[in-house]
């Protein structure tokens, strides 16, 4: 059997789905061949995994003409797929999948696409507005309709040996402790600015965990980041709080140093998820968005939010410019939870 998936565009939600390709690669027949129908980055998110065969590379928006729509369109008639299942939302990726050719495209209904599928769901709605729904069981509802059986809400990732090496090097570079003794920072949130918390809250945090326990604090961040991560690191005035700042950055890197470390405190974006698929106990701290969005049901993982009559909005820049989802979450109760963690003994006390 050949089965093609359109995968998201957020890296989070790239392994809030990886349960539903696992379910569907143990219930597919022997021999069949998977291929991701994503973007370049996106291979890099499940790099090391048996997930997928192939991909085809797609972005619309594209400066490159060989992942534009007509190529990868081509591509997709070519394979002679059986089945397509969309974990994408848009009508764009279901005419796609109709211009594929295959028999079967099974996917969400929203956004009047219902037509060109031969099996839609529909997620739940109430009075015109969607219900908060997790996404990895939205991804699951999918996979069910094309006839495999939901098995595990279990997150799956891989590192290559050359994302280990680059996190060998960073270890080695910034001088940061074996053995589970690096907590990970992580104030990401490529989806809007109203999801991160200010930096000079992650700088008072940082300095106070490596003044309390002995560990190392790491500072990860995106490309666009890097200003303002080497800015928390100087205001935090500790020698072992360091960063990724100054580093050669990729996915893969951030999956290594995520999966060596011994806690992550991150805010409701991408990486979040890359502790929960290695086994890592995390602290998310939300503000605009719903915790049920984004609900993994991993039993490590500790949710932080500071209730405000105006939220949660699910906007990616607080429309009132106050933004007080995330500045009334004080540094007091993230450290807290830090502490419970640390106390519980995830990792090793000072002293």
């Amino acid at each position: 059997m050949k089965v093609g998936v359109f995968l998201p565009n957020w890296i989070g939600d790239v392994v809030m789905a990886t349960p539903a390709l696992r379910s569907m690669r143990d219930q597919l027949p022997p021999g069949s061949r998977v291929w991701g129908i994503n973007r370049p980055y996106v291979a890099e998110v499940l790099a090391g995994t048996p997930l997928l065969d192939e991909s085809v590379f797609l972005d619309p928006r594209s400066s490159d003409p060989r992942i534009r729509t007509r190529v990868a369109i081509r591509r997709l008639r070519s394979l002679s797929l059986d089945l397509v299942l969309l974990f994408t939302n848009s009508l764009r990726s279901a005419l796609i999948a109709w211009a594929s050719g295959a028999p079967q495209r099974v996917g969400d209904m929203r956004n009047h696409r219902g037509w060109l599928l031969t099996q839609g769901i529909r997620a739940p709605r109430s009075r015109g507005q969607w219900i908060p729904f997790p996404a990895l069981d939205h991804y699951l509802r999918i996979a069910a309709a094309a006839g495999f059986c939901e098995s595990s809400h279990h997150l799956e990732l891989a590192t290559l040996p050359e994302d280990e090496a680059a996190a060998d090097d960073v270890w080695r570079t910034l001088e940061l402790p074996p053995g589970k003794q690096v907590v990970i920072l992580n104030n990401g949130g490529a989806y809007g600015a109203a999801k991160k918390w200010p930096h000079t809250y992650f700088a008072e945090l940082a300095g106070r965990i490596v003044r309390s326990h002995d560990v190392s604090v790491l500072l990860v961040c995106g490309p666009e980041e890097r200003e303002q991560t080497e800015e928390t690191e100087r205001l935090a005035k500790h020698r072992h709080v360091v960063s990724l700042a100054r580093t050669k950055l990729s996915i893969g890197l951030i999956k290594a140093c995520v999966r060596r470390s011994g806690l992550m405190v991150t805010t409701d974006s991408g990486p979040r998820h890359f502790a929960a698929a290695f086994g890592v106990p995390v602290i998310t701290l939300f503000g605009p968005t719903h915790v049920a969005w984004s609900e993994t049901f991993y039993s490590r993982a500790t949710h932080v939010f500071e209730p405000v009559p105006c939220g949660p909005c699910q906007q990616r820049v607080c429309p009132l410019g106050h933004h007080r989802c995330m500045r009334d979450l004080s540094v007091e109760q993230v450290y807290a939870a830090v502490d419970r963690l640390l106390a519980a003994r995830y990792l090793p006390l000072a002293g």
